[in-house]
Order: C-alpha cells, then sequence, then structure tokens
C-alpha cells in the first residue's frame, strides 16, 4: 500500500505529460473545435472514383475548383478528444495494457463494461416509452390540467417533470419535454420568452435524476465504486433532493424567473380549429408522417415567421401508441422493482445488474419489432404518402423560385408566339374555378401539366399543350407558348453500397419505426466517451496524481471535519463537471479520489469516521447530479442533448446566457441540498470508524 500511495512517481516526465494531456483533453470536451485538414485534390478525386467503380457510393461530379488540395474539418469534440489523449499516451508508453484493462474492465470495484451494458439496455426501456408519445401525452394533460393560469400550469410542468425524471431519468424527459416546451411557448400569444420553462425544465430533470441510482450513469459509477446498495443510495439522497426541489420552486417562479412577460399570471393561448382536432394524431416517428407541413415550418422559422398551427397540433393532438406505453411502462416497473429487491437482498458478491435490464431491455425490443411487423401496411402507406407530399412540395417551389427568377430578366427574342387573349370574367381564385381546375389537373402526352399557375407574376406558362379545350386564363393577359423540347430521358441508375444503405435505413424507418426512433435517440457516444476516460483516470492513478489529489483531499478534511468535507466536495464536484469531462467523467475522478483517500487512512491506521466518509460520498453525488446545470452545456451530455434539441426548434442558447442563468439556480440547489445533508449525517451517522 505504501508503494501504491507514493507520490515521488508525479516526477517521471511520462507523469507529467499524462497530467497535461488530461487537462488538454478536458478542455476540448469543454471547448469542441474543428481542425482543417487538407489533402490534394487529385488524391481526393482518385479516393471518389475508386470508390465509385467499386460501387461503394455512387458516382459523383469531379471537384475541378481552383487549388490543389481539398479542406476537411476533424472533429474535435467529447468523442473524439478523450480517444486520441489515450492513443498519445499509448504511443509514448505513458500508459500499457494495465490502464487499458482497468479502464475498460474493471478495476477498484468499477467495472464499466457492466456499468455502460445496464445504462444502455435502461436507456433502450425509457427511450422506447418516450417514443411511444406517453412523456408528451402525459405533458398534455398537465397543460389541459393547468389551464390557463400561468402560475399553476408553471408549477404542475415542475412537478409533472420532476416526479416522471426520478423514475425514469433525465434523457427521457429532456428528449421530450424539451420539444413541448419549445411549442408550447410558441403558441402562446404573452410569452415573450421560453427561458423561463426551459431552464426549469432542465434544472429539475437534473435534480430528480439524483435520486434513484437508474436515473443516471453517474450514480451507477458512484454506487459500483463503493459498494452501496441501491436502497440505501435512494434511501440517503432522497431527502436532500426532495427538499431542494421543495425550496427551490418559489425562488424560480418569484425571484429568478418573476417576470411577466417568462410566467404570465394568465397565458393566452391560440385554439386548435376543429378539423384540426378531428384528425387522428400523428405518429413522428414514422418518416414525413407530417408530409410537406414540415417543410413548411422549417421554411416559416427560417423566413423569421413562425407557423402556429404546426405547433399547436404538436402539442394539443399528441400521438400516444397505449398499448406500447402500457407494455413499456410494465416492462420498466418490473425491472427497476427486480433490480432494487435483488440488490437489496444480495450478500457479499452480487450478479451484475445488467442481468436484469439486459432481458428486459430485449423483451421490449422484441415488442417494438413485433409491433411494427404488424402494423407495417400502415405505417409505410403514411410514409409513402408523406414523402409524395414533400416532393411535390419541393418541386413546386423548385419551379416557383426559378420561375420568379426568369420573371425578374429581360425577355430575349426566343420565337415564340404571342396569343392575344379577348377579356374574360374576373376570377379572383383560379384553383377554385372548375375549367381552370380542370386545365390545371389535365396532363399532356408527355406528362406535364398543361397549365400551371405563375404565382404572384400573373402570368401562366404553358410548357406544353394539352387538346383539352377548355383553358381559363386571367382577363389582359398573354398566353407564351415555348418552342416544343424533347424531355430528357432519366440517367439510369445502379445499386451502390451509399444507396442500399439509404434505401434500407428508409425500409426499416417505414415498417419499424419506433424501434428506428429509439435506436436514432439511443446514447451511444456515451460509450467511446466513458471508456476513454475511465483510462485517463487510470493513467493518472498509475502515474500518481490521485495520490497527490487524495493527499489534498486529506488535509482540507483534517481541518475542515464533516461540515467542510460536504461544503468542499460538493463545491469541488459541481466546479469539476464543468472541466473534468462532463459529471460523467468527474464522478470516475472523484470516486478513485475518494477510495485513494480511504487507502490512505487504512495505511495511517487513522480511520475516516463513518459520518465524514458518508459525508463526503454523498455530496459528491449531490454535486454530479445537479453539476449538470451549473456554467457550461459539457457540464452533462444532457445538456448537450437539451442545447441540440432547442437549436433544432429555432431556440437559440448562447453559452453565456446558459451560465449566467443557471448560476442562481445551482447555488440554491447546492446549499438546500449540502444543508439537509449536514443534518441528516449528524442524525442518522456518529462517529465510529468506517467500516469499508
Amino acid at each position: 500500500m505504501a508503494e501504491d500511495l507514493d507520490t515521488d512517481r508525479i516526477k517521471d516526465w511520462r507523469s507529467i505529460i499524462t497530467l497535461i494531456v488530461f487537462v488538454l483533453a478536458n478542455i476540448v470536451v469543454l471547448f469542441p473545435f474543428h481542425v482543417p485538414v487538407y489533402i490534394p485534390r487529385t488524391f481526393a478525386n482518385a479516393i471518389l472514383r475508386a470508390l465509385s467503380a467499386l460501387r461503394v457510393i455512387e458516382p459523383r461530379e469531379h471537384d475541378r475548383k481552383s487549388g490543389r488540395f481539398v479542406r476537411f474539418d476533424f472533429p474535435f469534440n467529447f468523442v473524439t478528444a478523450p480517444l486520441i489523449a489515450d492513443l498519445f499516451l499509448l504511443a509514448i508508453l505513458a500508459i500499457g495494457r494495465k490502464e487499458v484493462h482497468d479502464g475498460t474492465i474493471e478495476a477498484d470495484n468499477i467495472s464499466p463494461i457492466d456499468i455502460m451494458v445496464f445504462f444502455l439496455t435502461l436507456a433502450y426501456i425509457a427511450i422506447s416509452i418516450d417514443a411511444s408519445g406517453l412523456i408528451r401525452y402525459l405533458a398534455f394533460k398537465v397543460l389541459q390540467k393547468g389551464g390557463k393560469v400561468g402560475h399553476r400550469l408553471f408549477f404542475y410542468l415542475y412537478a409533472f417533470f420532476f416526479l416522471l425524471g426520478s423514475f425514469i431519468g433525465n434523457d427521457p424527459i429532456i428528449l421530450s419535454g424539451t420539444a413541448f416546451l419549445a411549442y408550447m411557448t410558441r403558441v402562446s400569444s404573452n410569452i415573450v420568452h421560453p427561458r423561463a420553462w426551459i431552464y426549469t425544465q432542465f434544472a429539475v430533470a437534473n435534480i430528480a435524476s439524483a435520486i434513484l441510482v437508474t436515473s443516471n450513469p453517474t450514480n451507477l459509477v458512484l454506487t459500483s465504486a463503493f459498494q452501496i446498495k441501491f436502497i440505501d443510495y435512494t434511501a440517503n439522497m432522497i431527502v436532500p433532493v426532495v427538499i431542494t426541489a421543495i425550496v427551490l420552486f418559489p425562488f424560480l417562479l418569484y425571484i429568478i424567473f418573476a417576470d411577466e412577460s417568462l410566467v404570465p399570471l394568465s397565458i393566452e393561448m391560440h385554439e386548435l380549429p376543429d378539423e384540426v382536432k378531428a384528425k387522428a394524431p400523428v405518429n413522428p416517428n414514422i418518416p414525413n408522417a407530417r408530409g410537406s407541413a414540415e417543410e413548411e415550418e422549417q421554411e416559416a422559422a427560417n423566413n423569421g415567421d413562425e407557423d402556429k398551427m404546426l405547433s399547436l397540433e404538436e402539442i394539443l393532438n399528441p400521438f400516444l401508441d397505449k398499448r406500447g406505453a402500457a407494455f413499456g411502462a410494465v416492462i420498466m416497473a418490473a425491472t427497476l422493482i427486480t433490480v432494487l429487491a435483488l440488490n437489496a437482498a444480495s450478500q457479499g458478491h452480487t450478479h451484475p445488474v445488467f442481468w436484469v435490464t439486459l432481458p428486459a431491455a430485449f423483451v421490449l425490443f422484441c415488442w417494438d419489432v413485433a409491433y411494427g411487423w404488424h402494423h407495417r401496411h400502415e405505417t409505410r402507406e403514411i410514409a409513402r404518402k408523406g414523402r409524395e407530399d414533400v416532393e411535390r412540395t419541393r418541386a413546386e417551389r423548385a419551379m416557383r423560385d426559378e420561375e420568379m427568377a426568369r420573371g425578374s430578366l429581360q425577355p430575349e427574342p426566343t420565337g415564340a408566339v404571342v396569343i392575344p387573349i379577348p377579356d374574360l370574367p374576373d376570377h379572383s381564385d383560379l384553383e377554385t374555378h372548375p375549367s381552370a381546375a380542370a386545365a390545371s389537373a389535365q396532363p399532356s402526352p408527355n406528362g406535364m401539366f398543361a397549365l400551371e399557375e405563375k404565382r404572384g407574376l400573373g402570368l401562366s406558362n404553358v410548357s406544353s399543350l394539352s387538346p383539352s379545350p377548355a383553358t381559363l386564363i386571367h382577363p389582359k393577359q398573354t398566353l407564351t407558348v415555348q418552342p416544343s423540347q424533347p424531355p430528357k430521358e432519366p440517367k439510369p441508375t445502379r445499386a451502390t453500397l451509399e444507396s442500399s444503405a439509404i434505401a434500407t435505413y428508409r425500409w426499416l424507418q417505414e415498417t419499424f419505426p419506433t424501434v428506428t426512433a429509439v435506436i436514432s435517440h439511443m446514447p451511444f457516444p456515451l460509450v467511446p466517451f466513458a471508456f476513454a476516460m475511465f483510462i485517463l483516470v487510470q493513467a493518472l492513478a498509475t502515474k500518481g496524481w490521485i495520490e497527490v489529489f487524495a493527499y489534498g483531499w486529506d488535509h482540507w478534511v483534517n481541518r475542515t471535519g464533516t461540515i467542510g468535507a460536504i461544503g468542499g466536495m460538493g463545491f469541488l464536484s459541481v466546479i469539476l463537471c464543468n472541466f473534468a469531462g462532463t459529471n460523467i467523467g468527474t464522478t470516475i475522478l472523484l470516486s478513485r479520489v475518494i477510495q485513494t483517500w480511504q487507502g490512505i487512512h487504512r495505511a495511517n491506521g487513522t480511520p475516516i469516521t463513518d459520518r465524514t466518509f458518508w459525508a463526503t460520498v454523498y455530496s459528491m453525488a449531490l454535486g454530479v447530479n445537479y453539476g449538470a446545470f451549473s456554467t457550461a452545456f459539457s457540464a452533462s451530455l444532457a445538456g448537450l442533448l437539451w442545447r441540440d434539441i432547442l437549436a433544432r426548434k429555432h431556440i437559440r442558447v448562447r453559452s453565456l446566457d446558459f451560465a449566467m442563468v443557471n448560476l442562481p439556480i445551482i447555488a440554491i440547489s447546492m446549499a438546500v441540498g449540502c444543508a439537509v445533508l449536514v443534518g441528516e449525517v449528524y442524525i442518522m451517522r456518529d462517529t465510529t470508524p468506517y467500516d469499508s
């Protein structure tokens, strides 16, 4: 043990480089960027030609732009930076097989593989429940219950997100709840800014995730490191967390967001027309299920407009797969109860908890597959109609843009024949006139429409003449007949690996919409990130840095006692969430520090008191959960997900705004949580030596 606690190893040059690489990797996680990589243009074109010849990709136009190089942007982010750091340390022999093994298989009671499998399988169950529409449907019911009373609705949504997040974790709440609030605030005429609603939802979802071990991967790491039974963890965390949520609410409503433009006393919501209410809800998991509505919504947002109708339909006519939601809820409840019961009844060595969650996730996966196959004809038909609608809308928009561009240019002599048209009765709406409708819908022999209205220009462009004589034109207009052009034959396409992959993915989306949607939302990037961070922390441990941090922590606790341990670890864990590879990286690092701190006292023969040890552990649990809503999006993967969802809903949250709004929220939350924890450990714990 004395050799393990030796800090002289930090003087070695590889140890110094290891610490520098660890710090740089975490800075990149906090501030991601891209590095330009320049490849010779001839080489890039040769690669494209080779891939095309091998039928890997479809043929592409060769890049003939000026310059000898092609620029590619290589991302440095939370996935690539820790991985590159590990590869670099391997290259200079700063780490080896031991660090890689301990950072992926198991070391000091932490088994990264078990944790990741457990988290991913439980995530599938939770996201499948979300894909069934249950969370949005329940949020809609809460919205109905709250009515138009602003403060009451704010409280109902606050309580709803807290209760639901306590059981299924923060990620499903952020996936559906964020989009729901973005739509809700958009269709309200007197909520000027969604700030109060979206920041509150983000904070309360992460606060709630501290109650159950299964709600957040940070809790899994912590309980594994210190061999804490799940029921014991919840028993110690539930009181500080619940009291935090109770105390925080009035601060949010009456102090932090005390503005009528943010949370109005009376919310004025736009109404959904009766004909839209009567429509069947649209399953958002089916591609193009809403047809061209999403295209129109995107175009309206890009033009600075807001399509209230689409947003209203999203929240006031929500889709719910009742059977899927019920089955998923039963699976989730049975899984959580079984995990908690087996973990509480276990003595000594326990089997990995994914032995429960993996079969449960597989059962739900089979249900989703079978349900999708059973309804495949219906979902494929919906997707086909929606795809045709989108293609038609895009074609009409392209044609309209092209015609408008032509209309802005002077016409050149083309030999066209100008036919004067006599005055006809005025029809303000061409499409409602039966003759015009017939003409516009009459196809010509070459497959093109005989008459297409040139919107906004007052001209009607006939690209090919129809044999039908019933052609109605607005008065005092001229008909221009263009010389006949033979239609271009479409180029034959050949199957490639790229086109086959695209077609296969579309077939899966249309046949198994729920499974495809769930898998696309799975937190797979968490896996390489977590493994790389485990290895980096193991590198710090083998190079003596963890021991240095542990000795520093020991000096702090000796000077400040139990209260100092709670305040210091709470503050440290929140800060490190922003600077040590998200709250997951922070939990890995601090768990190793506390384990080494235990080793220091065992070696010295001065055991830590039971009160001080558990005060340290549970204050870290508060900090790594609450730290997600602190100063940086990258304090948690949930923060990155939250920001991206809001951006897709055209709500841009700046980094500075994120920090400034969250600072009072995290300050109040940590102050309340740590204060309650102080009382709890003084009531429930004594000064007897901690028995590890």
